[in-house]
């Protein structure tokens, strides 16, 4: 008797401990980003490379991308160490970048930060990947799961910011450095999970994923919609400082925009129309977003445009994770996350070198080519709409 009334409990004490240490994890991931992105550059700089070598070093991530990542989601799931891979990448993007720290020499930076990034780059689209097989398996949401990142995010970038002020230029890489270390122990403790299938059905499975029209219909939608933010990523800030706007009122943009996106990933269990139709609203959004933008409109109505952050972004991320567990087997789960993630590299790459020109000579014009881009994603999974049943 009283074995049979534990069983609910631990039912329920499973998903819990699931939920939470994957949340820690995301949080730690995304967090080693929000420190990266704005001041790995200036490191960079503190530490003498020129423009030129910083182009260079800045272009390895997206690179690793489309060429080392599918390899690693592929070998994890061959091997079934899912959850394993996360922790081996984990303890190795920390060392790699406690030796970077070290480097002053642009060639061994360059040489030492691909190293990196070739295990760093994984990470996500692993987690994702394991993300997806809890959410099957336990019946959680991915948005409540998800927010936990880009909450650490915005609080990484400001923290840093903040201390900025006291510490020298030449020593940001340590921040970096620091919360990998702690993304690594956090990685410790993500909760294993039942191994779906074995090896060979993998494969066979994986194999198949290119030639299905569903799958392929997600992956194109997603890096459309995506990369249609390349423009705004890039040249957003550049734009805004050309306005006349203060460094408060631009990084306040960027957060309006971030936090939007964070109340998304909290509604987002209460989302009742199919993910396929989700993915189509956040194409239309972002025509909607780039169109308006595009215009140059003032302060007031472009902290409103920002809002839409949460649908473009947001609500494409949780209509094509949706559309990825209903639609992809589980035991091919990290290879698609890789398939997916290396598509998305793929245009997001291109996509920044095209609207680098484009920006050139048409300034703010380059948001109608954005717009155009979450367009043909929107048609394409309007079009494939059928093929999916939830």
């Amino acid at each position: 008797m009283s074995s049979e009334s534990q069983i609910p409990i631990a039912a329920r004490v499973a998903p819990r401990r699931f939920a939470r240490s994957l949340a820690a994890f995301y949080a730690t991931l995304f967090g080693v980003t929000g420190v990266h992105l704005p001041f790995f550059t200036v490191w960079l700089k503190a530490i003498g490379i020129d423009a030129t070598w910083i182009g260079f070093i800045t272009a390895v991530p997206p690179v690793t991308r489309f060429t080392v990542l599918p390899l690693v989601t592929a070998a994890a799931e061959r091997r079934q160490m899912l959850r394993g891979a996360i922790m081996l990448t984990g303890f190795a993007t920390a060392l790699g970048f406690v030796v970077i720290g070290t480097q002053h020499q642009p060639a061994l930076v360059l040489l030492v930060y691909a190293l990196t990034c070739c295990v760093w780059t994984p990470m996500v689209p692993l987690t994702d990947a394991y993300a997806l097989r809890g959410v099957a398996r336990y019946g959680l949401s991915y948005g409540p799961l998800r927010l936990w990142g880009s909450a650490a995010f915005v609080a990484c970038a400001l923290a840093s910011g903040l201390l900025l002020g006291h510490v020298a230029e030449v020593h940001l890489i340590w921040i970096v450095t620091a919360v990998t270390v702690v993304g690594a122990m956090v990685a410790l403790t993500l909760r294993p999970l039942d191994r779906p299938a074995s090896a060979p059905a993998a494969s066979a499975g994986a194999r198949k994923l290119l030639g299905d029209p569903g799958f392929l219909a997600i992956i194109i939608s997603s890096a459309l919609i995506q990369s249609s933010h390349s423009a705004y990523y890039i040249f957003a800030s550049i734009a805004w400082r050309q306005a006349g706007f203060s460094g408060l009122t631009i990084a306040a943009l960027w957060v309006i925009g971030v936090l939007a996106e964070i109340v998304l990933f909290a509604l987002s269990p209460r989302f009742t129309l199919p993910s396929a139709m989700l993915v189509v609203i956040a194409a239309a959004s972002a025509v909607v977003r780039w169109t308006i933008t595009a215009q140059d409109p003032p302060l007031a109505v472009l902290a409103v445009v920002q809002l839409a952050h949460g649908l473009t972004f947001g609500l494409t991320q949780v209509g094509i994770m949706g559309l990825m567990v209903h639609h992809v087997p589980v035991h091919v789960m990290a290879r698609g996350q890789g398939y997916l993630t290396a598509c998305g590299g793929i245009v997001a790459s291109t996509t920044s070198i095209v609207s680098g020109m484009v920006y050139a000579r048409y300034g703010l014009g380059v948001y109608d080519m954005m717009a155009a881009m979450g367009a043909a994603g929107g048609l394409v999974m309007w079009l494939s709409r059928k093929r999916f049943t939830h």
